[in-house]
């Protein structure tokens, strides 16, 4: 039993998240099954495996699609060539692309087409990274580190700076300042590239740190933003652990312990509460450090086709006046909790 336990908030799903998770769950409520998916839906294991038993096939190649098969794009981001190949070879193709990451593919652009050198801040191999990198493939250099900065010779070159969207704070910061110090006039985006909902569970993490011994983060070994919240906490000298299922739990002494737990922004919270109740606490606090109120509409793909299949439905059934509990035009009250509960 533990002492004191905080749960956290925010944690959790992400606007991007969501709109993600919930469009795939009307890819299959709507075409024919198998939905095809590029690169796993979001990093998560538990939401991949109930998307694989309902007859979704996560691919990494456009070699694996069969022609004429429904596709979709995963939130990360895909790279110009790979989307294009895609469209080509499938009947639909919906690409639920996080509007955050977007907004660095279109920085890649305006910059490449400016003339300047990127140096893009990620994870090599990252489905993210390798969706950005495909912008501006003979334009960008990969950096992972401070010493990275050191093996790249742009002083002849206008240069750029731009990030992976779940990076933590502690990986982003040195190399920025490096950077800056590197090339003074190094350009940066108008507003960060950080995503507002990993930099807010970093730093709510931060905030509770000085009153729990040990934090749990609930998330996926694949998850880039639950990393970054473990590394957060542990550069902060606290015990800090990465949870998937109660099994994580039986070699951690949580005895009398005050304890944080969260979840980065692609764990269900169904984890966080079975954790919790298990942790039984003598005390249970709900500690809000901020409160997110964002929204992603669903992909235009996906919205443009379910208003016409409407509309062909409507014609079809003119005398039925049945109100849609879930339509698109209601997305925004539609949790993608509720979307895999439906599932």
């Amino acid at each position: 039993m533990v002492n004191n336990l905080y749960i956290v908030t925010p944690r959790g799903f992400c606007a991007g998240v969501e709109m993600a998770i919930k469009a795939l769950t009307w890819m299959l409520k709507i075409y024919d099954e198998p939905v095809y998916c590029y690169h796993e839906i979001v990093h998560n294991d538990w939401i991949v495996e109930k998307f694989r038993n309902k007859n979704v096939v996560f691919i990494e190649d456009p070699k694996e699609l069969p022609e004429n098969s429904i596709v979709m794009l995963s939130a990360h981001g895909t790279a110009p060539k790979i989307e294009n190949e895609f469209k080509n070879i499938s009947m639909t193709s919906v690409n639920s692309v996080c509007p955050l990451v977007t907004k660095v593919h279109h920085e890649a652009k305006r910059f490449t087409k400016d003339g300047k050198k990127i140096i893009y801040v990620g994870h090599k191999n990252h489905d993210e990274a390798l969706g950005a990198l495909g912008v501006a493939p003979e334009n960008m250099q990969l950096v992972e580190s401070v010493d990275d900065i050191n093996k790249i010779n742009f002083h002849d070159e206008s240069v750029a700076l731009l990030a992976q969207t779940t990076l933590a704070m502690s990986e982003w910061e040195p190399i920025l300042n490096k950077a800056q110090k590197e090339y003074k006039n190094i350009e940066l985006p108008r507003k960060s590239d950080l995503c507002y909902a990993t930099t807010n569970r970093q730093k709510a993490l931060i905030n509770i740190s000085d009153k729990v011994d040990i934090v749990f983060v609930v998330g996926s070994s694949t998850s880039s933003n639950t990393n970054a919240l473990v590394t957060t906490i542990s550069n902060l000298g606290k015990e800090a652990h990465r949870i998937e299922t109660l099994e994580d739990l039986k070699e951690i002494n949580i005895k009398n312990k005050n304890v944080a737990i969260t979840a980065g922004a692609s764990a269900p919270e169904h984890i966080v509460n079975e954790i919790s109740n298990f942790l039984n606490p003598n005390n249970l606090e709900f500690y809000t450090d901020t409160t997110e109120e964002e929204y992603f509409p669903l992909p235009k793909e996906l919205r443009s086709n379910i208003t016409s299949l409407s509309k062909l439905l409507k014609n079809m059934f003119p005398t039925n006046s049945k109100e849609a509990v879930n339509g698109i035009s209601k997305d925004k009250s539609w949790s993608a909790t509720e979307a895999l509960s439906s599932l």
